[in-house]
């Protein structure tokens, strides 16, 4: 089991090495959310590379996707889904374009969230309007 920052967190990191290239705007995006976002109010950034690592290492299992996938579905409750999904699809769009693979992992947090495909749909195209650039 693990805390709902660090589900919150193992979502933004599945999706930012989906791709294999966790860039530097999707870094950034990470640490802006934490320190930003009032989720995060009472979690101790220090913790942030521990997560990291955490989530990293499991996904080097056998079987570690869908560990860290059901350790998110856990440990999101039910009023923090829709909010787990908005992280990743701005992790996502944060470097100006949504690879294949990270399409695919949002896919998968989608399903394993239970989000309706309406609620989903607006998130990602609210993430997108966001980070739009002329």
């Amino acid at each position: 089991m693990i805390s709902h920052h660090a589900a919150l967190i193992y979502t933004m990191v599945l999706v930012s090495a989906s791709d294999r290239d966790m860039t530097d705007p999707e870094l950034r995006i990470i640490g802006e959310v934490l320190r930003d976002l009032p989720v995060f109010a009472d979690y101790n950034k220090e913790l942030l590379p521990a997560a990291a690592a955490a989530c990293a290492e499991l996904l080097d299992d056998e079987d570690g996707l869908d560990k860290a996938l059901g350790l998110i579905a856990t440990a999101i409750p039910p009023k923090l889904r829709e909010t787990a999904y908005l992280l990743a699809c701005e992790v996502a769009v944060a470097d100006g374009h949504v690879e294949k693979e990270e399409a695919r992992m949002l896919e998968m947090i989608r399903d394993r969230l239970k989000l309706e495909s309406l609620a989903a749909a607006a998130i990602e195209r609210a993430a997108e309007a966001r980070f739009a650039r002329l």
